[in-house]
């Protein structure tokens, strides 16, 4: 069995923050997030597929940005939507 690869790697740009205030859709509209989510291209901060808003992944189908991180205390994973992969990236 082969294990699956993420092919954007290399579209990693930006680290992932240390503090946020939060989804920064929902921030606008008043919204509610469950968990949150950087976009690893632009540093955009989104809510999971578990909040309403699901901000997260439509930032990534509208942009084509691949690869989110998960900002959770205690969670060092990403994933690619375009390889539908997990991963652990080394360097946050």
């Amino acid at each position: 069995m082969m294990a699956a690869i993420c092919t954007h790697l290399d579209q990693i740009l930006v680290r992932a923050p240390e503090e946020v205030a939060g989804c920064e859709e929902c921030l606008k509209v008043g919204g509610q997030w469950v968990h949150l989510r950087v976009c690893r291209s632009c540093g955009q901060v989104g809510c999971c597929d578990s909040s309403p808003g699901q901000h997260a992944s439509r930032h990534a189908a509208a942009t084509g940005h691949p690869i989110v991180s998960s900002l959770e205390p205690g969670e060092d994973w990403s994933f690619c939507y375009v390889d539908e992969v997990a991963f652990v990236v080394e360097s946050r």
